[in-house]
Formats: C-alpha cells, sequence, structure tokens
C-alpha cells in the first residue's frame, strides 16, 4: 500500500481511461481488404501525408495498393507478396521525407488470432498508424521503490524523458517475453537468472495522433521484475543516459508534471495504482 492523495489517484486513474484515442476525423483510414465483405481498418494516414501520396500512386502504381479520395486500401496476399508492396510504399513516403528516423528493423502486423500478415520498417508503422508491439517493464524493490531510467539526449523521439526500468518494441521475429528479457539486458544490465523473474500483467493498447508524424497504435505487453535492494542497473546500448531509484508518489508526482514519455507514464500509473490497492 502507498501513501497517495486522492486527487493522485484521481487523476492517475483519469489519465489510464484515455489510454486509447480515436483517430482523427480528417485522418485517411487504411483498409486490410480480404474481398467486399472482409475489410477491416488497421491504420490511419495524416491529411498532411495524402496528397503527396496520391500524386506518387498515381505516378507509379505498387501491387496490392489503391487509394481513392476517403481510403487507401490495401489486398491482401501472401505475407511476403504483401511485406514487398507495403515496403515499396514505404520508401516512395521516406523519399517525400515522411518517415523520419529509418531504422532498417521490421515490426510485423498480427491480426486479432496471433497471425502475421505483413512485415514492415518499424519507423513505417506509426507514419501508417498500423498497430504496433512493444514491452514495458517496471522494475521494483519490496520496500515500494521504483527503478526509472531516463532516455538518452540523442534518441529521436522523447530524448530525456523518463522510461520503465526497460521498454522497446517487439521486432517482427520476437515474441513480448523473449523482447522483454532482451530489453532487460540491453538497457539495464539485468542478468538472464533475474530476467527470467519477470512477471506478465497485462496489456495496454496506447492510441494517439502525433503532430506531424502519424498516428501511434501499440499494444504495450507489461511485466513487473523484483529487484534486490543491492542492484542497480546499469545500460549497455548507450539509449539510456541514467537511472533513478524514487517512491511511487515521487513517480506518480513526477508522471502528473509530464516528465515521462506518454507509454511509460501510462504503464507506471497503472503499476502504481495496482501496489496502492
Amino acid at each position: 500500500m502507498t501513501s497517495l492523495s486522492t486527487s493522485t489517484i484521481a487523476a492517475l486513474e483519469e489519465m489510464l481511461q484515455n489510454s486509447a484515442r480515436s483517430a482523427p476525423a480528417d485522418f485517411m483510414p487504411i483498409y486490410l481488404s480480404r474481398g467486399i465483405a472482409q475489410e477491416q481498418p488497421i491504420g490511419y494516414l495524416n491529411p498532411e501525408f495524402t496528397h503527396y501520396l496520391h500524386e506518387s500512386l498515381q505516378k507509379q502504381s505498387i501491387p496490392l495498393i489503391a487509394i481513392g479520395n476517403d481510403r487507401l486500401t490495401i489486398q491482401s496476399g501472401k505475407p511476403r507478396e504483401l511485406s514487398s508492396s507495403l515496403y515499396q510504399l514505404a520508401e516512395r513516403m521516406r523519399m517525400g521525407g515522411f518517415i523520419p528516423g529509418w531504422r532498417n528493423e521490421d515490426f510485423a502486423w498480427v491480426d486479432q488470432n496471433g497471425h502475421k500478415y505483413f512485415r514492415l520498417e518499424r519507423a513505417a508503422f506509426r507514419t501508417f498508424g498500423f498497430r504496433s508491439m512493444a514491452t514495458h517493464i517496471n522494475g521494483y524493490t519490496k520496500n515500494n521503490m521504483i527503478w526509472l531510467g531516463r532516455r538518452s539526449e540523442t534518441k529521436p523521439t522523447d530524448p530525456g524523458k523518463l522510461d520503465n526500468l526497460a521498454a522497446g518494441g517487439i521486432s517482427a521475429d520476437e515474441t513480448p517475453w523473449v523482447c522483454a528479457r532482451r530489453e532487460l539486458w540491453e538497457e539495464a544490465g539485468v542478468p538472464e537468472q533475474i530476467a527470467d523473474q519477470i512477471e506478465p500483467v497485462g496489456r495496454i493498447h496506447m492510441r494517439r495522433p502525433i503532430a506531424g508524424r502519424g498516428f501511434h497504435d501499440e499494444q504495450l505487453f507489461i511485466y513487473d521484475l523484483e529487484l534486490a535492494d543491492n542492484f542497480v542497473p546499469t545500460n549497455h546500448d548507450g539509449e539510456v543516459s541514467g537511472f533513478i531509484e524514487i517512491s511511487l508518489p515521487e513517480a506518480a508526482a513526477r508522471i502528473l508534471a509530464d516528465e515521462f514519455t506518454s507509454d511509460a507514464a501510462f504503464v507506471t500509473a497503472d503499476f502504481i495504482l495496482r501496489r496502492n490497492k
């Protein structure tokens, strides 16, 4: 049980209720089509991107891709063929300056049944509003202290913001569990025998527009990890500038002061509220 004021608890609860926002009305939906009766929206395009994309596809078409006045349609195909077409589309958008921070790392788009339909450069997922996946790990001690990392100032997104002990995108060939253990070593120096003790506690669906970028749609797979009092995290990949160990009330105050990345704020708020019960 933590010592949180009623107003703080209410603020954190209200924040968590608004984790998944709808796409703005002027964003163009992207549909995956398996036939006339089987279409589903899988992404959204910022209206700032659509004129360029219209012109590009009129000059040179891409297999399985069609754009109209009110939608972009992707015809379903074999995963390799679909991935090839979407990579061509992403390269066009990259040439137009609409996909910054190209990583040469693939994410996979996975349906509600766990099937992977295509893989694509991770930086393109936000541009197209495709749903990606990530893991976040809350590192805590028995006396209700929590470890937080501070993102490197050289990170392309949210430099200098507070983050969870470890967090990262799930690549196309990873499971959430494998990703969590990898990130724990790379970002916080947690050895395998300790990382094996992570406890899966749930998921948070994050959806929000990103000004000038696109639409962030991501399933966050959440894990808790109890750490010994004498454990001190050590970063290995250069993505974290340092770590702090603070109480849960202080973490709550820093969340409400907007010191966290958006995703880490929700994950940490969820952890605080669970520990407050």
